[in-house]
């Protein structure tokens, strides 16, 4: 989890926390709005996201950028930072797949601190799903459907990134299923994740 989305309004606090980064090891891409974020999250090279929850005029700009996430990304732990932490705030972050929310100003340790427990959160993940698609000796592209299925991803946003039909993504979907030996969604995630 080397490479970061640093989304952020304000270009001196953008600046300052993109170099301390930097320093720790991290290649940073900045943002400064939601349709900038949106366009790096689409270009596939980002392994996290971070940002501010206000972006300029738009008191709720970083759920925006979540939401882009959730919708047309594969899945990047996200961190939202803000100097308010109100209860609906941060309901709503995690609603739209937040990873976790700190609270401004926090010191650099404090940030880098939460990316390294991030990255060994979905190290642990990585290896419970590689070990079950290994298992169910899935197809290259039924095992492309499992993990979007995983993230969260409805049939249609799956066929969409795939460049599949929706009817092909139902077909593999039912494969995975079989192999598994699950019914539904439901059953496939606590097959995979059973604690």
């Amino acid at each position: 989890m080397k490479r970061l989305l640093l989304v952020e309004d304000d270009p001196d606090a953008r600046e300052a926390l993109a170099r301390a980064l930097t320093r720790a090891g991290y290649v940073v891409t900045e943002a400064g709005d939601p349709q900038t974020a949106a366009n790096k999250l689409d270009s596939g090279a980002i392994d996290l996201v971070i940002t501010d929850m206000v972006l300029g005029d738009d008191e709720a700009g970083g759920l925006a950028v979540l939401k882009h996430c959730k919708e047309h990304c594969a899945w990047h732990p996200t961190i939202v930072v803000s100097a308010f932490a109100a209860v609906p705030r941060v309901v709503a972050s995690m609603n739209l797949g937040a990873s976790y929310f700190l609270e401004k100003p926090f010191a650099t340790a404090d940030i880098l601190s939460v990316i390294e427990r991030l990255q060994e959160r979905r190290e642990d993940f990585s290896d419970v799903v590689e070990q079950c698609l290994s298992r169910a000796k899935l197809t290259e592209r039924e095992r492309e459907v499992a993990v979007l299925i995983l993230k969260g991803l409805p049939s249609a946003e799956i066929a969409k990134i795939l460049a599949f039909s929706e009817k092909t993504v139902r077909q593999h979907t039912s494969s995975i299923y079989a192999k598994c030996a699950v019914s539904s969604r439901a059953e496939f995630f606590h097959h995979v994740f059973p604690f």
